[in-house]
């Protein structure tokens, strides 16, 4: 649970964009491997493909159990939560900007299709390789590789109405 608690939490991070839901999926998603450990094969692939095919599902049945909940979610709940981040070596105005930027990428994250999002999240940010998301996602590599393609654009377009531009 240590090794993979923090890449299982910015998964979930990143798909729910509030802090206290990705904490409870995250408890939630070792649980379920707790629970299923017996049906993993390692034939199949590498345990971090199966972690996050699990994670992915659980994070599927929380989206369809809260997608009418968001219609009517209080204003206070849907406002970005800022990432606190703490380091020595790190400026405060530095870090103000790291937090914004985050805040920034996350709203952007959160207006794609989750299709692209997952995607997206999946490649650039926990790193998978084509195959592992394949994998995860159940869809052929062309398919993987066409979401990937479609959501950075997206994200590239959404980011850039904002006034975020690459540097």
């Amino acid at each position: 649970m240590r090794r993979h608690m923090r890449r299982v939490y910015n998964l979930s991070y990143r798909f729910t964009s509030n802090r206290q839901e990705a904490e409870d999926l995250s408890q939630e998603v070792f649980l379920r491997i707790y629970r299923t450990l017996g049906s993993y094969r390692s034939v199949n692939g590498q345990f971090t493909t199966w972690l996050s095919s699990v994670t992915r599902n659980l994070l599927i049945d929380h989206y369809r159990r809260t997608r009418r909940d968001r219609i009517t979610d209080s204003i206070e709940d849907s406002m970005p939560h800022l990432e606190q981040k703490e380091s020595a070596s790190r400026r405060p105005d530095d870090q103000a900007l790291a937090s914004e930027l985050s805040s920034q990428v996350q709203g952007a994250l959160a207006k794609l299709s989750p299709e692209l999002r997952e995607a997206v999240i999946l490649r650039d940010l926990q790193g998978l390789d084509y195959r592992e998301i394949q994998q995860v996602l159940s869809v052929p590599e062309g398919t993987v590789k066409s979401r990937i393609n479609r959501g950075r654009i997206e994200l590239a377009r959404l980011l850039e109405q904002i006034g975020v531009r690459p540097e």
